[in-house]
């Protein structure tokens, strides 16, 4: 596989996760736990398959239960988290919080070995952040509830982007061992719903095909679609084409009618946007 088509491949990784807000949104009022469960297990079952197919099944014995624990807690960790944020908050602002992953990942970068924090980035930084504050200065319904939502969206962007950083010392492990993570985290998912959280299904069609798309598209394909990317792509060209996530998950929050297109969320998404991408730039001039 040449480099530009690895790529590519990342690329659309991205466009699937700008329709994961759209979509867990749409699952109303499937919970958290159980959305995770069935969700994972759809992705999981579709890397089984993938891996059988190409003949991987073998190679997913020889990994360590190390790498097996560590995917599944960035996985778990951190749909559970989201998941949970945008049942606790207003779609689009907690979307947009949680898309704080690809500037924390320019910032964690700077604590690798060779690497080291410069302007460009610090004040990208400070203008993502102004973003997120606008957010939720701007939530004219503002109540204790969604300072929940906006506090398991936070944690959404810490995870995501720790375990992204860390797993760039992976680079030896297939990439059909995602199909492990999300059939761990399904499990985890599933027995964690059970205890604490009483089953409820789509009332109607599209919530039933929402349900479906998730698990074939954003938790489930672009997991492996984003893995091929990292490991054989331009790894800093996607760190750049990561940061239009939220700028086209709110737009298309915005298309479907769930988001109201005011300013303040307009003048927000570029502000996190914008502001990811210049640290971005400035890592890859210097």
């Amino acid at each position: 596989m040449t480099r530009p088509r690895a790529t590519w491949i990342g690329f659309s990784a991205v466009l699937l996760w700008s329709l994961l807000a759209l979509l867990t949104v749409a699952t109303t009022p499937v919970p958290p736990l159980q959305l995770a469960a069935t969700s994972f297990g759809i992705g999981g079952t579709i890397g089984l398959i993938w891996a059988w197919k190409s003949g991987e099944l073998v190679r997913l014995l020889a990994v360590s239960w190390k790498v097996h624990a560590f995917g599944t807690a960035g996985l778990f960790g951190y749909h559970l988290a989201y998941f949970s944020a945008l049942r606790n908050a207003p779609a689009a602002q907690a979307g947009l919080i949680a898309y704080l992953w690809p500037l924390l990942i320019v910032l964690f970068s700077g604590l690798l070995p060779g690497e080291r924090l410069r302007p460009g980035q610090i004040g990208g930084a400070v203008i993502a952040f102004a973003g997120a504050a606008l957010i939720i200065a701007g939530d004219s319904t503002f109540t204790s509830a969604h300072a929940l939502g906006y506090a398991l969206a936070g944690a959404c962007a810490l995870i995501w982007s720790g375990y992204s950083v860390l797993s760039r010392r992976l680079g030896h492990v297939p990439t059909s061992s995602v199909a492990v993570f999300c059939l761990f985290s399904a499990g985890l998912s599933a027995i964690a719903h059970l205890a604490l959280e009483t089953t409820v299904w789509p009332v109607a069609a599209t919530g039933w095909a929402a349900l479906v798309l998730l698990g074939l598209g954003p938790v489930g394909l672009a997991f492996y679609l984003w893995d091929i990317g990292m490991k054989k792509g331009d790894i800093q060209l996607l760190g750049v084409a990561s940061y239009a996530a939220p700028l086209l998950s709110t737009v298309i929050l915005v298309l479907a009618g769930i988001a109201t297109p005011g300013w303040p969320l307009v003048i927000a998404a570029m502000l996190v946007s914008g502001g990811a991408l210049a640290a971005a730039k400035s890592g890859r001039q210097a």
